[in-house]
C-alpha cells in the first residue's frame, strides 16, 4: 500500500488505514492505526468491515525507546540479519528499515543474527501464538518516537513535537511545570510556545542573539517517570541570518544529593514501610528517575498473630502539594505502569511488597509515601484486581490491599480479647488504620543541572542565615564566636579584679587588726632591736594612739 493522504476538514494528515465496509461498498480512511491506539480500546472487532494498514506511512524516528519483552521472541519476521556486531547496531537496523519496523531480537537464533519484525503486541492480539517461549532471550519493542523541531521567532522560541503514539501527559520548561505548560489530550502533534521574555517560562539569554531552555516531555499527568524525555532547546540569531540549532541531550547525568529519609513505626502491631531495592534488602535514601525500586511493609515482630493489608497508599510533594494515588480504596493499583500490585514476601507472611520504578513529582525532588495499614487476624485475604494490558486487554491480579473478611462470632470475639488485652498493657489504645509515611529524595535524569555548571559552594566565612518561627534574623557565624570569645575574656577579667581588690582589702583589714591588737593588749618586753624601731618609729613623727 503506498502513502495515502487524508483529507479531515480541509488539513492533509497522512493515512495510516482504513475501514472498508463490503455491504454499503463504503471507505473509512484515519490517520490512526493499531500502533498509535496501542494501550487505549479504540480498536475493536467488527465483522462487517475490512481492515487495511498502510505500513508505509512515515513515522517519527528521531528519539525512540523501546521495551524489552524477556523470555519470547516473534515465530516469523520480516528480514534476517546476520555478522550484525551488537544489538545496538542491530536496533539501528530497525529505525532505518524500509518499512515500519516495530521490533527486533538479536543473537537468540544464532550468534550476531538480527531478526526485524513490522509486528509487535499491538497488531498480534488476533493471532494465536506469535511467540516462541525462550527463556534466555528477549524481544524489543517500540514503544514510542519523537521528532522534535525548534521554531525560532523574533519574540518567542516553538518547540514542535510530533510522536508515533497517542500522548497524554505534558510538556513544560525545566523549572516552570506549572507556570509554562501545555497539557496534552490523545495527540500526535503539539507543541510548546516559550516567550524570550517570559519571566514564567525561564528561557535563559547566553550571549548576543542566543536564547536557551530546558524542555521536558512528561508521559503523566502528575510525576515524573523514566519513559520522559529531556530536550536542551536553542536559538541563535546574528544580524545577517536566522540560524536554528537544535540539540538534544537525553544521559542520564548529575550528582545525586544524600537526603535523610524518615522511618515511622507504630503499634498494635509494629508496622514499617521503607523505600527498598528491588529484592528489599537494601533501604535507599535517595535514587534518580527510572531506579528499580520496591515498598516494603513489615511486621517487625515475627511472632505477631496478626496480617496486614494496605489500602489508600499516596505519593505527595510537598512543595505544591501535588499528590497522585498510587493504591486505592479497593488496594488495587490505579496504574501499573506506575506502581504494581501489593504481593506477600516469599521469605515471610509477615511482609508485603510493592514494586515500581523511581518517579518524581516536578517541582520537587522529595517524593513522599504515605498509606493506610490494617492489621488483621488471623490471615488477610488479597483481592482480585483488574488492569489493562498494553494491547488494551483486562488481566486480573492478586494485590493484598483488602479490607479484612467477615468472621465468625468465635474468630471475632478471639481478635476483641487480643485488642482488649493489648490496650490494657499500653498506655495508647492502638487504631485500627495505622498511617505510615515515608520518604525519599529522586532525581531527574535530564543532566540539565551539569549543563549549567555546578552551583558555587559557601566558604566558611560567609555569611549564615537562620531562620526561627517568628521574624527572620540574619547571624554572622564568625561574628557570633568572636563575640562569645569576647564576652568569656570580659567575664574572667571582672572575676580576676574582684579577686585582686578582695585579696587586697583582707590583708589590709589583717594589718589593721594586728596594729590595733599591740596598742590594747599588754606585750612582752620587747628586745632591744624592737625597741630601736619602735622609738625611731614614733622619733620620725608617727603619731601616737591615745585612748
Amino acid at each position: 500500500m503506498q502513502r495515502l493522504l487524508c483529507d479531515t476538514s480541509g488539513k492533509m494528515v497522512v493515512c495510516r488505514s482504513a475501514n472498508f465496509y463490503q455491504s454499503t461498498m463504503t471507505c473509512e480512511l484515519s490517520d490512526m492505526d493499531r500502533i498509535t491506539l496501542a494501550g487505549s480500546s479504540a480498536f475493536q472487532t467488527n465483522d462487517g468491515a475490512d481492515y487495511l494498514e498502510n505500513n508505509c506511512a512515515e513515522e517519527p524516528t528521531k528519539l525512540c525507546e523501546f521495551k524489552r519483552l524477556s523470555g519470547r521472541i516473534l515465530k516469523t519476521v520480516d528480514s534476517v540479519y546476520q555478522d550484525v556486531a551488537s544489538v545496538d547496531e542491530c536496533r539501528e537496523l530497525c529505525l532505518s528499515s524500509p518499512y515500519r519496523c516495530h521490533s527486533y531480537d538479536y543473537g537468540d537464533t544464532g550468534d550476531m543474527v538480527c531478526r526485524l519484525s513490522h509486528h509487535s503486541r499491538a497488531t498480534l492480539s488476533d493471532i494465536q501464538d506469535p511467540y516462541l517461549d525462550v527463556p534466555e532471550a528477549a524481544t524489543y519493542e517500540l514503544s514510542s518516537c519523537y521528532n522534535v523541531s525548534i521554531e525560532c521567532r523574533a519574540g518567542d522560541m516553538i518547540a514542535k513535537i510530533r510522536t508515533s503514539k497517542l500522548f497524554d501527559g505534558k510538556v513544560y520548561a525545566k523549572g516552570s511545570p506549572n507556570s509554562c505548560s501545555v497539557d496534552v489530550k490523545s495527540a500526535l502533534e503539539f507543541e510548546l510556545r516559550m516567550g524570550y521574555q517570559d519571566i514564567d517560562c525561564n528561557v535563559r539569554q547566553n550571549g548576543l542573539g542566543r536564547y536557551l531552555n530546558d524542555v521536558v516531555i512528561q508521559h503523566h499527568d502528575t510525576i515524573v517517570t523514566s519513559s520522559d524525555l529531556g530536550l536542551a532547546v536553542t536559538c541563535q540569531y546574528d544580524l545577517t541570518n536566522k540560524t536554528v540549532s537544535n540539540d538534544v541531550d537525553l544521559d542520564v547525568t548529575g550528582d545525586i544529593e544524600p537526603a535523610l529519609s524518615e522511618e515511622v513505626v507504630v503499634d498494635s502491631p509494629n508496622v514499617v514501610m521503607k523505600i527498598t531495592t528491588r529484592d528489599g534488602s537494601e533501604m535507599m535514601r535517595t535514587a534518580e528517575v527510572g531506579d528499580p525500586l520496591a515498598l516494603r511493609f513489615e511486621i517487625l515482630d515475627p511472632q505477631s498473630p496478626y496480617e496486614i493489608f494496605v489500602r489508600e497508599l499516596v505519593a505527595m510533594d510537598g512543595v505544591d502539594s501535588s499528590e497522585i494515588t498510587l493504591i486505592d480504596a479497593r488496594g488495587c493499583p490505579t496504574d501499573h505502569f506506575i506502581m504494581g500490585p501489593i504481593y506477600k514476601s516469599a521469605n515471610s507472611g509477615k511482609i508485603l511488597l510493592s514494586h515500581f520504578d523511581a518517579f518524581k513529582f516536578p517541582s520537587s525532588e522529595m517524593v513522599q509515601f504515605r498509606a493506610l495499614v490494617t492489621p488483621c487476624m488471623p490471615t488477610c485475604e488479597p483481592v482480585q484486581c483488574d488492569q489493562d494490558d498494553f494491547g488494551g486487554e483486562l488481566r486480573s491480579m492478586v494485590s493484598y490491599g483488602r479490607r479484612r473478611r467477615s468472621v465468625n462470632a468465635t474468630t471475632s470475639a478471639l481478635v476483641e480479647a487480643a485488642v482488649r488485652h493489648r490496650r490494657e498493657t499500653t498506655r495508647q489504645a492502638p487504631q485500627d488504620d495505622m498511617l505510615l509515611v515515608q520518604s525519599i529524595q529522586i532525581t531527574d535524569k535530564f543532566g540539565f543541572e551539569k549543563q549549567q555548571g555546578a552551583k558555587p559552594k559557601l566558604s566558611s566565612s560567609e555569611t549564615v542565615f537562620v531562620a526561627n518561627d517568628g521574624q527572620g534574623i540574619c547571624v554572622n557565624g564568625l561574628g557570633l564566636i568572636v563575640a562569645g570569645a569576647v564576652f568569656l575574656l570580659g567575664q574572667l577579667a571582672v572575676i580576676a579584679i574582684w579577686t585582686y581588690l578582695w585579696q587586697r582589702r583582707r590583708k589590709q583589714r589583717q594589718f589593721e587588726n594586728a596594729s590595733m591588737g599591740s596598742s590594747v593588749v599588754p606585750t612582752p618586753t620587747l628586745t632591744g632591736s624592737r625597741a630601736d624601731s619602735m622609738c625611731k618609729l614614733y622619733d620620725s613623727g608617727y603619731a601616737g594612739r591615745h585612748f
